[in-house]
């Protein structure tokens, strides 16, 4: 496993160990300006991602204890937040952006016993990527992980399944993007109208509000309406309008 620590703090012993382990709360520590690419602005890298892990929700045996998974000297996480996802073989995971001093931005999957899988790094010091959703894109049962592989340079959607433990890219298109540096959020998100998930973004200059679907022949993508900066995607993600 490549990582220098887990830490595992406990709350209160466990009174029992029955599977599965369900994570409730995720979320970052230890700030750090060691990589310094503030693509997100100057607060948004982080040492070491910190999860409650409830051994058996709901049941009223177990009791919440904390996992700290702290990254070597030469990652960091990259992100605005960590985010609970469904996962395949295990309950639950954590979605994150992270990166190394060589090789640029991943997005990694991890769970209480540390990283689950991840996709390639990018390849170069300083590139990044900006996730959108995690959720079953094609109705075949299993996740799927969308992001924009960076956002300022390539703007391209690629989107991933999460199959038996491992990530699999099974569509990519190129036109898309969801981040200006320096922002510290993200412009995109998923809707469903109806008519099954739609991954809603804007085109590559900043003109228009897209939307794809991930199909059988790859992903489709529709114009829904010029982009409004003042508005930004909120009606779109609610279903107001087109």
């Amino acid at each position: 496993m490549a990582l220098t620590a887990i830490v595992a703090n406990f709350l209160a012993a466990p009174v029992s160990a029955t599977p599965p382990d369900v994570i409730v709360k995720a979320e970052f520590s230890e700030p750090t300006q060691r990589y310094g690419h503030a693509v997100l602005g100057p607060n948004a890298e982080w040492g070491a991602l910190v999860l409650t892990v409830d051994p058996c929700l709901d049941c009223g045996d177990g009791r919440p204890y904390e996992v700290t998974i702290r990254l070597p000297e030469s990652r960091v996480f990259e992100d605005l937040a960590p985010r609970i996802v469904q996962g395949d073989e295990t309950p639950t995971l954590v979605m994150v952006v992270e990166s190394s001093q060589t090789e640029g931005a991943r997005l990694a999957l991890y769970d209480e016993q540390g990283l689950y899988a991840a996709t390639p790094f990018i390849g170069r010091r300083y590139r990044w990527l900006a996730p959108i959703s995690a959720q079953d894109l094609n109705g075949d049962g299993w996740p799927e992980f969308a992001y924009i592989d960076r956002p300022h340079l390539a703007k391209t959607l690629r989107i991933w399944t999460l199959k038996e433990g491992e990530l699999r890219q099974v569509a990519s298109k190129a036109g898309l993007t969801n981040h200006k540096i320096g922002q510290d959020f993200i412009t995109s998100g998923l809707r469903d109208c109806g008519n099954g998930p739609e991954i809603i973004t804007v085109n590559a200059d900043w003109s228009k509000v897209m939307s794809s679907r991930l199909t059988e022949s790859g992903i489709v993508t529709q114009e829904l309406r010029p982009l409004d900066p003042d508005v930004g995607l909120g009606p779109v993600l609610a279903c107001e309008g087109s």
